[in-house]
């Protein structure tokens, strides 16, 4: 079943794909990122996530982290390009438009984005793309 990307039912399927994979060691870089999400058809008053790879290669949940790294203020559908349509220059298009904000440690998201990715992220990529309408 299809949900809308970042809804709670959305992010509880996301959660029950990432336990699926079993073991799985950290990520290269520990990086925590709270996320201010914008403009979002459901919710007008927006979303607080955040991002965490000191419990395996990524776990996205609803709220702010209490000692995040970074924070990052960006639109529903620039998350969604990035994340799910794996359009790294939609990210990159709307962060020099100014469309996204970035406080914080940039370094460590920098690093995180230098690193080979997981073998098994593509297998998750096309999971979460089979659960977002």
């Amino acid at each position: 079943m299809a949900h809308e990307f970042l809804s709670t039912e959305w992010l509880n399927a996301a959660q029950e794909i990432r336990e699926s994979l079993g073991d799985v060691g950290p990520a290269p870089v520990e990086l925590v990122m709270n996320l201010n999400v914008t403009e979002v058809p459901f919710a007008p008053a927006g979303l607080k996530a955040n991002l965490d790879t000191r419990v395996g290669p990524l776990a996205l949940e609803e709220g702010h982290a209490s000692d995040p790294h970074l924070t990052v203020t960006i639109t529903w559908v620039t998350a969604k390009a990035l994340l799910i349509d794996g359009q790294p220059q939609a990210a990159m298009s709307a962060f020099m438009a100014g469309k996204i904000k970035v406080e914080g440690d940039m370094s460590k998201l920098v690093a995180l984005q230098n690193q080979k990715p997981d073998p098994r992220a593509a297998e998750v990529l096309e999971q979460l793309k089979a659960i977002t309408a």
